[in-house]
């Protein structure tokens, strides 16, 4: 491993101990009727979502979002409501970090509190989703 590697490798590491640090201290879990509400609607909408997971259309942004990954899995006639679908998701999801920092009394919690989650989605999603490894490119699970 050249030392350009190995310093980029300890960075990331840093930077990963930096995020989980204050993750661990934020409860995650809690719940406020804000959180709540989110939850349920992104529950809802899973169900729509799934597929377009499975198909490799939508993948797990390294950001906490999703994205279309590949238009041409959508058909034309269904793009514009793939497209809203996505934009109301990721909008839930920054609803949900912002929410949950703010339920822990500290807002500036946020940014870590989304690349905890940001590696939990991707943690969980399914054999055969794609997600954006560390460099933003697309892997397929």
């Amino acid at each position: 491993m050249t030392r350009l590697n190995a310093l980029r490798a300890f960075v990331l590491v840093l930077l990963l101990a930096f995020a989980g640090l204050a993750a661990a201290q934020a409860n995650l879990e809690i719940n406020t009727p804000a959180i709540a509400a989110l939850q349920r609607s992104m529950q809802e909408r899973h169900a729509q979502l799934q597929p377009l997971y499975a198909s490799g259309a939508v993948g797990l942004t390294r950001d906490g979002n999703v994205a279309l990954r590949d238009a041409n899995a959508v058909p034309l006639a269904q793009r514009a409501q793939v497209n809203a679908l996505v934009a109301a998701e990721n909008q839930d999801r920054a609803a949900l970090y912002r929410e949950i920092a703010r339920a822990n009394g500290k807002p500036e919690w946020e940014s870590d509190i989304r690349a905890t989650f940001a590696q939990r989605w991707i943690d969980k999603a399914q054999p055969g989703w794609y997600y954006q490894n560390a460099s933003g490119a697309w892997v397929r699970k």
